[in-house]
């Protein structure tokens, strides 16, 4: 499992019963966690002092439950800012576990010893992006929603990476790499974070499970002569590591080499010392 567990700002304080409780700057949040199977061991005063709770209806759906919590703050992760933002079905913005990637491809770029271009396909609020660029690389930054593209340029303002060299594109991201490849424009690496389910410009569906195959064939084609990194990220539970290192394998190492190495992202929880599961990341590096 690779941890996210260099976080000063963020913490994992306790989980269970469904739920996990995490200190995001100064301010308490209870949130959903469906891997939180096991009951709590722990007795931090902030499952009843939170500061904010997404709470589940029986409905269906849900919705905060604000105490103190102001509608948006911000949250360090060494030189990088994010935007934090309650917004809906649990989520924040940011996803605190994908530290361990930004890390990850910081380090690549740095020592690359060259200028690195880096297409980021699916990208939300920009977090691996502006880690991306911060390292040095150049960045192309793809998502479907215009307003999460917004949140992503408010995070690079945000990490004084307002005049980086990143390109904000709001399209759907197939059809982004196939003009890109009739364009014969190559990438040094390439990150997406790909969804679950969702719908397509057209209607079409989007299952992970039966289109991520075809999708990483066609995002492989956007690679350079000499790639440095391919990354997947997965929230799907039928998707394990092995199955993300398999497509890595048989895809991109057949055509460029190099090797593929797949885990689980945890982080660590504080109460236990134990790791919470968090989806899974598969990276090809060349090499």
């Amino acid at each position: 499992m690779w941890r996210s567990d260099h976080w000063n700002e963020y913490e994992l304080l306790d989980c269970g019963a469904g739920e996990r409780l995490e200190r995001w700057g100064k301010y308490l949040l209870v949130r959903p966690d469906p891997q939180a199977i096991w009951q709590r061991e722990g007795s931090h005063p902030g499952w009843k002092r939170h500061d904010g709770r997404y709470q589940r209806s029986s409905t269906g759906g849900g919705a905060w439950v604000k105490k103190d919590l102001p509608e948006r703050w911000t949250l360090d992760y060494g030189a990088l800012t994010f935007n934090i933002k309650p917004m809906n079905f649990k989520h924040t913005g940011l996803f605190p576990e994908q530290a361990a990637n930004w890390d990850f491809a910081m380090q690549a770029i740095r020592a690359a010893g060259r200028p690195v271009s880096v297409l980021n396909l699916f990208a939300y609020t920009g977090a691996a992006t502006i880690a991306c660029a911060a390292a040095g690389a150049s960045v192309c930054h793809v998502d479907a929603a215009k307003g999460m593209v917004s949140w992503a340029r408010e995070n690079a303002k945000s990490s004084g990476l307002e005049q980086a060299p990143i390109r904000w594109i709001v399209d759907d991201c197939g059809k982004f790499v196939e003009r890109e490849i009739r364009r014969g424009r190559r990438y040094d690496a390439v990150i997406m974070d790909p969804p679950s389910y969702g719908r397509g410009p057209s209607g079409e569906i989007w299952k992970l499970e039966e289109n991520l195959p075809l999708f990483l064939e066609l995002a492989a084609q956007v690679l350079s002569d000499a790639p440095i990194f391919f990354l997947i990220n997965s929230y799907t539970t039928g998707l394990s590591p092995s199955v993300l290192t398999y497509l890595l394998e048989t895809i991109v190492s057949r055509r460029y080499g190099g090797h593929t190495e797949s885990q689980e992202l945890g982080l660590p929880v504080t109460a236990t010392g134990l790791s919470l599961p968090c989806g899974a990341t598969g990276r090809w590096v060349c090499g």
